[in-house]
């Protein structure tokens, strides 16, 4: 059996590192009682890909490694859509920008009308591509997550002022990275937690990117390390 693709959506999830070569702390939030997906979770700021996506401007391009990484066994189209997916809910979620000063050339999405306000076009460069997961079948929602460290050294705001975030996420905080373990949060971010502690104190990509892959017959692991984009 396949895939049904039409109930899976792209996502793109945002592990802001910060103080990485001495005490490091991650951002979490706890997502909402009610909500649909992972109630009472501790997670990271992250959400889908949104149509609009595609046509936002970036002032810096993803990293080529990370690129080529993302377009492996998938859409190589989508890769501009889901880097700037990861800056829109890094800034809906804790109202922290990965942006650069500058103007847009055109008027924003409604999506990105606030974020274009405060004087900053999307900057991807920073981004770091670190892990990807299929949300297991039988879930309320399924998601192709794809998981970017990002050192706090490069967010342009504020890294204690969270006013401008959505109420999607509550009790925002930095965590120590020592101690986020004790923290109730989602099967598949205890995994992603074990790579960012393997790579906290590196800048350097990892030689290969893991994938759980999760189908409608079995779960697969996997490691993408890139190939040429399709052009």
């Amino acid at each position: 059996m396949t895939i049904d693709k039409s109930q899976i959506r792209d996502a793109a999830t945002v592990i802001v590192l910060r103080d990485r070569f001495d005490a490091p702390r991650i951002l979490m939030g706890q997502r909402g009682s009610k909500a649909v997906f992972m109630p009472n979770k501790f997670v990271f700021p992250g959400g889908a890909v949104d149509a609009g996506d595609a046509d936002v401007p970036l002032a810096t391009p993803l990293p080529a490694t990370c690129a080529t990484r993302l377009a492996e066994d998938a859409d190589p189209a989508l890769t501009h859509a889901i880097a700037v997916a990861a800056i829109r809910e890094l800034w809906e979620e804790t109202g922290l920008i990965l942006g650069r000063p500058g103007a847009w050339d055109s008027p924003p999405p409604p999506d990105w009308e606030s974020f274009a306000a405060t004087g900053h076009v999307p900057h991807a460069a920073p981004l770091q591509f670190t892990f990807r997961a299929l949300t297991p079948p039988g879930r309320p929602r399924r998601f192709d997550a794809r998981f970017f460290l990002v050192d706090a050294d490069d967010i342009a705001t504020d890294l204690d002022d969270f006013d401008a975030a959505c109420d999607e996420l509550s009790h925002l905080q930095w965590v120590p990275l020592s101690e986020a373990r004790s923290f109730d949060m989602p099967f598949i971010t205890e995994v992603v937690m074990a790579e960012v502690e393997a790579r906290a104190r590196d800048r350097t990509p990892p030689a290969s990117v893991p994938f759980f892959k999760n189908n409608d017959e079995e779960t697969l692991f996997m490691r993408l390390r890139g190939r040429p984009m399709a052009g």
